[in-house]
């Protein structure tokens, strides 16, 4: 593994890995690493890439609470010790905010065509001008050759699909399978702030979007989201903030009898104080 590349340094040596031939690959991250993250890299490497590089780094303008930012788990040192194993095929670049953003840390402003304005974007507003604003910035940066993202945050994926668009960007998105543990819980970084209490309740959430692929073809869409809300409503210990049924090349919400196209469920629960998100295709 090499690491700890400034901006300059990290630029220079994917350049001449691409001079020399090389596919580069690029895995954002805010750190505190799992095996999501893992399976993203090696996801990278079974997509003819040669070198990964993987940044760390907790986008302070994608955080539109500022409590959340400040608890965002950091474990630098652990991050590396998963990284070690990859040795020279991983790159880490672990800059500072202002190697990214400049003098100014703030958001670009930018048009999604609607595509941030449902779901995530209504309960965070200004979260995805943060992503775009922060990967627009890491692109120009690293320069790979294509870059990859988990399926878990498919709004988030189908925005960097419009933000490589708007701005071309000549870097290829892919998207990776939602990383599951054996109970179904969707990984992610924030999974470690669960109590024992709370790990224990979550998977309930993909036993619902389970149940509503299943009922998906028999059920209307207000039939599907009032009986997801009442099973929330009735559990003791995770609180829903948003389910949705959308198309997933638009976002557009489903609409009683309209189900021609690609749908996919998308959830927002709390557990505690910890906000975890899923999603399932349903076609």
């Amino acid at each position: 593994m090499k690491g700890y590349f400034k901006r300059l340094e990290i630029s220079r040596a994917v350049a001449n890995l691409r001079k020399s031939g090389k596919i580069v690959g690029f895995v954002p991250t805010m750190g505190a690493l799992h095996a999501g993250h893992i399976s993203l890299i090696d996801f990278a490497f079974s997509h003819q890439c040669d070198t990964v590089v993987v940044s760390i780094f907790v986008n302070p303008t994608q955080f539109n609470n500022k409590e959340d930012l400040e608890h965002y788990p950091r474990t630098l040192e652990k991050d590396l010790a998963i990284l070690k194993p990859y040795g020279e095929k991983v790159i880490v670049f672990t800059p500072e905010p202002e190697e990214v953003y400049g003098e100014e840390v703030k958001s670009k402003v930018y048009d999604f065509e609607g595509l941030d304005k449902v779901m995530e974007g209504a309960f965070r507003p200004g979260h995805f001008e943060g992503v775009g604003t922060v990967l627009s910035h890491l692109f120009e940066i690293v320069k790979p050759d294509k870059a990859f993202f988990g399926e878990k945050d498919f709004q988030q994926l189908q925005i960097i699909k419009k933000l490589v668009a708007i701005e071309q960007i000549p870097v290829e998105i892919i998207g990776a399978p939602i990383n599951r543990n054996e109970d179904g819980l969707a990984q992610s970084s924030r999974n470690v702030r669960l109590t024992p209490e709370h790990t224990e309740a979550a998977p309930f959430i993909y036993k619902i979007l389970k149940q509503v692929r299943e009922d998906f073809n028999e059920k209307s869409i207000d039939q599907l989201k009032q009986w997801v809300e009442e099973a929330f409503a009735a559990h003791e210990l995770l609180k829903l903030e948003y389910f949705e049924i959308a198309d997933q090349n638009t976002l557009k919400p489903a609409k009683n009898g309209s189900k021609s196209g690609d749908f996919r469920a998308f959830i927002a629960v709390f557990a505690g104080d910890i906000r975890l998100i899923d999603t399932l295709s349903l076609t």
